[in-house]
């Protein structure tokens, strides 16, 4: 006999999930920006980089 569905349970299940999914994707790009804030040397580098192909 199959098993009766419960749809709410099912449906919490899933925005839970999702929550904490979103929630990790917030915090490591929290961390990245906090990392790139850290390192002025960096952030230096790569506005560098962006400028020598246009002196081309």
């Amino acid at each position: 006999m199959a098993r009766k569905p419960n749809y709410d349970f099912e449906r919490r299940e899933r925005e839970r999930l999702k929550a904490v999914k979103v929630a990790e994707r917030a915090k490591a790009k929290l961390d990245k920006t906090e990392s790139d804030k850290g390192d002025p040397d960096k952030a230096e580098g790569q506005a560098e980089e962006i400028k020598q192909p246009t002196d081309d």
